[in-house]
């Protein structure tokens, strides 16, 4: 089972690597909001466990990024101690609340806890849409013409765009969700950058981009993917 830490603290990153390591744990960690968004799409924890005050993105930000597009238990580890931070980050996703200091026994059945409610862990499917094949666990995009087969490449960027929406299938995501995602906060207004990525990445994907039947635009609200739905983009 994947856990990632994400504390600006390295003593308190240092002791929960060794404590959950020695218990089977496979422990993930980030320094500041940023690198936990990051490392969360690239390793898909099983459980989350974050702070609250960490630097680049707070913890509040971090919930609702990660809520975006996933279902894993978050348990909020934090030195603020108010009722109204921890009604914040319930209201925003978070599962569960454990204030500094805590008891590592404690600590360690509130994961337990969230383990037995943690959906099942489904192997990566391959997604397959007119020409395209895209393997999530591979990370592999590949475009079948006839007899022959390619590989089509993807920047880290576009990548991580068309995972979020493949992991998300028929539902609508927010320009929000993915530019916080991706970028950050400070980004949550850059929508002509992250139409650009869609455009590039219709470019790569679609049979005819101006007639997208898979990347569509829910406008003034975002983007949604679909195996088959024809749009005017």
């Amino acid at each position: 089972m994947r856990i990632l830490i994400a504390d600006d603290d390295p003593q308190i990153v240092r002791a929960l690597r060794i404590t959950l390591s020695a218990r089977g744990y496979e422990v993930f960690a980030a320094a500041d909001g940023a690198q936990a968004i990051s490392a969360a799409v690239d390793h898909h924890p099983d459980i989350f466990l974050l702070d609250l005050g960490m630097p680049q993105l707070d913890g509040i930000e971090v919930i609702h990024a990660i809520r975006g597009w996933s279902e894993a238990p978050i348990l909020v580890v934090s030195g603020r101690t108010g009722a109204a931070d921890k009604v914040d980050a319930l209201d925003a996703g978070a599962d569960d609340y454990v204030t500094k200091p805590f008891s590592i026994d404690e600590l360690l059945a509130r994961i337990r806890a969230l383990t037995r409610r943690a959906p099942q862990q489904e192997p990566d499917p391959i997604t397959e849409f007119g020409a395209i094949s895209v393997d999530l666990a591979a990370r592999s995009v590949t475009k079948t013409t006839g007899d022959h087969t390619e590989r089509v490449r993807l920047t880290p960027t576009e990548w991580q765009l068309l995972e979020i929406l493949l992991r998300n299938p028929g539902k609508l995501v927010t320009r929000q969700t993915i530019l916080t995602t991706i970028w950050g906060s400070e980004h949550v207004s850059d929508t002509g950058y992250l139409r650009l990525y869609v455009s590039q990445l219709r470019r790569k994907l679609e049979e005819d981009p101006a007639q997208p039947r898979h990347i569509l635009t829910e406008a003034g609200m975002g983007y949604r993917f679909e195996l088959g739905a024809y749009s005017a983009g």
